[in-house]
Parts: structure tokens; sequence; C-alpha cells
């Protein structure tokens, strides 16, 4: 075996190990991110992509997790500096295969956002999430669901810890103002 092929095999198992483990969370916040399941796919296929061509600039050792978090959160935004410098084409067979669809009468459509947290929490609770402007969502669903560390975000999500703190504060207020009436209704008083 050639040093070459051992380098090849050792970044392989690497891999294997420390990046696949993590799809299903990259997934989960890249369908919070994208709010369609093929665009969530795509993202996630594209930062495993990514990972492996850079993975020699990956420290052995530190949390792969965040470094995989890193990469999706940069792939969504390129990706959406790139649709919105570029025009909305539609095609007119598509549009037409659209209307004709299940989708389109609301028949057989699966809204993952349903699901995503499926029996950890309600839809009223994944809804205020999802409602969320996208760097409370983002922080959010780093801290409370993914359980990264402040620190950890902060490098995520290219913001000082400070801000991390900031977000988190104010966008548990915010859907705490979300879910006020939910909680009543579920005989949950208010705390002050």
């Amino acid at each position: 075996m050639t040093a070459e092929e051992i380098i090849k095999k050792e970044n392989e198992l690497l891999f294997e190990r420390e990046f696949f483990p993590h799809a299903d969370a990259l997934y989960n916040f890249a369908f919070h991110l994208t709010y369609n399941e093929d665009d969530a796919h795509d993202l996630v296929q594209d930062t495993f992509l990514k990972s492996y061509r850079f993975i020699n600039s990956y420290e052995k050792g530190t949390n792969a997790k965040a470094w995989l978090f890193k990469i999706l959160k940069n792939s969504f935004i390129n990706e959406y500096r790139k649709k919105v410098r570029a025009p909305h084409e539609t095609d007119y067979e598509d549009y037409i295969a659209y209307q004709d669809s299940d989708e389109a009468t609301g028949i057989g459509s699966l809204d993952m956002r349903s699901n995503v947290f499926q029996n950890m929490m309600g839809d009223e609770i994944t809804g205020s999430i999802n409602s969320l402007p996208a760097d409370f969502r983002t922080v959010i669903l780093l801290c409370d669901v993914e359980d990264f560390t402040y620190e950890e975000i902060a490098k995520i999500v290219d913001i000082p810890v400070g801000t991390v703190r900031s977000r988190l504060h104010r966008s548990r207020n915010m859907l705490k103002e979300k879910l006020r009436d939910y909680a009543k209704t579920k005989g949950i008083k208010e705390i002050r």
C-alpha cells in the first residue's frame, strides 16, 4: 500500500466514525433552514462532499459535529445569496405538472416540520420555533436541540459569544410569548 492509499483509507475511516453519525442532526438543522425536504437533503449532501474534500483541514480530535454544522451553515448562506442574485425562472411544464399533482391539492403532502422533533415536542412548539427569524431560530436550535455550547455556536455562526447569549435570551422570550396561550390550554400557569 502506498502512502497516498494509507492516507485515503484513514480519511475514509475518520469520515465514517466522526462525520456520518451526525447526518440526522445535520438534516434536522438543514430542514429548519430551508423548510424543504429536497433542499435539506441537498444541503447535507453538499456538506458531506465539502467535508470530504477538505478533510485535511479538519483537526482530528476536535468537535466534528461543530465543524460540519459550520460547513452546512456556510453552504446555506452561499446558496441563499446565489438565489437572491439570480432571477427566478419557472418552467411552464413544471408549473402544469405541479398543478396536476397531489401536492397542489394538499392530498398526500408531507409536512416534515411536524415530524422533525417527533415525540420531543408538539406541533405548536415546532411551529413557534419555525416562525422565529432565522438568526434566532438558528441559535435556539443549535443550543436547545443540538446541545452545542455557547462557544461552539459562536464558531458555527461566526458571532461573538455575547451575541449568542443575547440571541438565545431574545429567542426564548419570543417563544415564551408565542406559546403563552398554548400553555394556558394545557393548564400550565405562567411563571414570572
